[in-house]
């Protein structure tokens, strides 16, 4: 993450020629001509992975590294995330940097930006735009990647622990559907599924967070008695589904013949303060 930020940071410092306003818009106490003012409308903090990544856009957008951050926290809603847009439009800012909550209904805003001369940088997520040209770049993962290289992780270790593809019982605990990294992670567990033969039981979203995660575990439980594998795709619904699963009597653990549930997850945040 701290690569990204950093090569986002140059990216900001480096392209473009328009006058900062930070005179506008920062505290009378502290007014500045000479930084770079960023708008950063967040996802908002669904999730331990996303609070680090807001605390490191803070970190890395100081005023000693010569910017104004003006933060919005979405809230999970898209027009909460539109209406920050807008309002950093309004404050004439130089970049508008953007983590977007779903993939579509960018269009319109998004031109609102491009027709104020205002860059806008996607970050995390991704946007499905009519036009590319709505924004600058973006800057994050390859979802879709991903899901793929853990469905091959998964089918390396079935193979080196002979159990056989209709052995395999997974059920998919999906984030925000919408999401690029909802849609991405799916379609990488799909494709999996699909390629060896696995029995993918079910797939519904737990929203990224812990409590939703452990809600939809607990469910899959009361509906099927033969789980052995439990896809996140990110560690907080993890966290909430071996919850679920130690609450139920079950054992979270990678030796399957001996009934053991394994958790596959995204993220790789810290555990050091999950009770897990």
């Amino acid at each position: 993450m701290a690569g990204l930020l950093l090569g986002l940071g140059i990216l900001l410092a480096g392209c473009g020629d328009r006058q900062s306003t930070a005179e506008d818009i920062a505290t009378p106490e502290d007014t500045q001509t000479d930084r770079i003012v960023v708008g950063f409308s967040q996802v908002g903090a669904e999730s331990d992975w996303r609070s680090a990544n807001t605390e490191s856009m803070k970190s890395t957008f100081t005023k000693e590294a010569g910017y104004d951050l003006i933060f919005e926290d979405g809230q999970q809603k898209q027009a909460n995330q539109i209406r920050a847009i807008r309002t950093f439009i309004q404050q004439e800012v130089d970049y508008i940097v953007l983590a977007p909550v779903t993939e579509t209904g960018w269009d319109t805003v998004l031109r609102e930006a491009k027709d104020a001369g205002i860059p806008v940088v996607i970050v995390d997520r991704k946007v499905d735009v009519e036009d590319d040209s709505l924004f600058t770049c973006f800057v994050g993962s390859d979802f879709e990647l991903e899901g793929l290289k853990m469905s091959e992780w998964l089918n390396s270790f079935s193979i080196s622990k002979g159990i056989a593809p209709e052995d395999l019982h997974i059920v998919n605990i999906q984030g925000n559907i919408g999401a690029s990294a909802q849609i991405g992670r799916t379609r990488g567990l799909e494709q999996g599924a699909a390629k060896y033969g696995w029995d993918l039981l079910d797939q519904v979203s737990g929203e990224f967070t812990q409590a939703k995660g452990k809600e939809v575990m607990e469910a899959f439980l009361k509906k099927y008695d033969n789980i052995n594998v439990v896809y996140c795709e990110n560690d907080n619904e993890a966290f909430g589904a071996m919850e679920a699963i130690r609450a139920a009597g079950k054992r979270v653990g990678s030796n399957l013949a001996a009934g053991d549930i394994m958790i596959l997850s995204f993220d790789g945040v810290s555990t050091e303060s999950m009770d897990c």
